[in-house]
């Protein structure tokens, strides 16, 4: 998609349709059919971030323990925020003036943490996890992913060891044993 790459290396200052259309190779009329309107373009900008961002958490190799395999999404996670920072904007930080997404696909992005959801749930059955519903622990194990790579983003963290103390934390909060993991940095 023309736009996605325009987003990478230009980022979300360079999405007119008039510059995706010159870009295509296209006229205007052509973009405006396929989208609709800037909202539309947005939106599949949005929805194709979490696409790719839900890729990257399912290829993170399963393990037989659940709690590993919990684990082992976190720096998945991190590097799908940093490795795209064009959709990572898009996503998360309002890059687009006035673009929201619509409630259809803010359904469609919950997909890509559904895979946290899942292997909370999984943990839970195995008794890592103090059994609650894994959508709770997913939200708070998200916002804290979230507020160190932000963090991490603008800065003011310069390498992943305080996202990983962050996210093993998170995850302790809910542990049924509390020795499993060491105490955070």
């Amino acid at each position: 998609m023309v736009a996605g790459a325009l987003l990478l290396t230009n980022g979300a200052d360079s999405l007119t349709v008039r510059r995706i259309a010159t870009e295509a190779g296209c006229s205007t009329t052509v973009v405006y059919t396929m989208f609709g309107n800037k909202e539309g373009l947005a939106e599949a900008l949005y929805l194709e971030g979490f696409e790719r961002f839900r890729r990257r958490l399912e290829a993170v190799p399963r393990h037989p323990d659940p709690l590993e395999y919990l684990t082992a999404l976190g720096p998945a996670y991190r590097e799908a925020c940093l490795a795209e920072p064009g959709f990572y904007s898009v996503m998360f930080e309002k890059a687009i003036p006035g673009f929201e997404p619509s409630e259809r696909a803010r359904t469609l992005a919950r997909a890509a943490v559904n895979i946290l959801d899942r292997a909370i749930a999984d943990c839970i059955s195995a008794g890592y996890i103090v059994p609650t519903q894994p959508r709770k622990v997913a939200d708070c194990l998200w916002a804290a992913a979230q507020g160190a790579v932000s963090l991490e983003r603008a800065g003011h963290l310069r390498d992943g060891r305080v996202y990983a103390s962050v996210t093993l934390a998170a995850i302790s909060r809910y542990l049924v044993n509390k020795d499993i993991f060491p105490a955070p940095l």
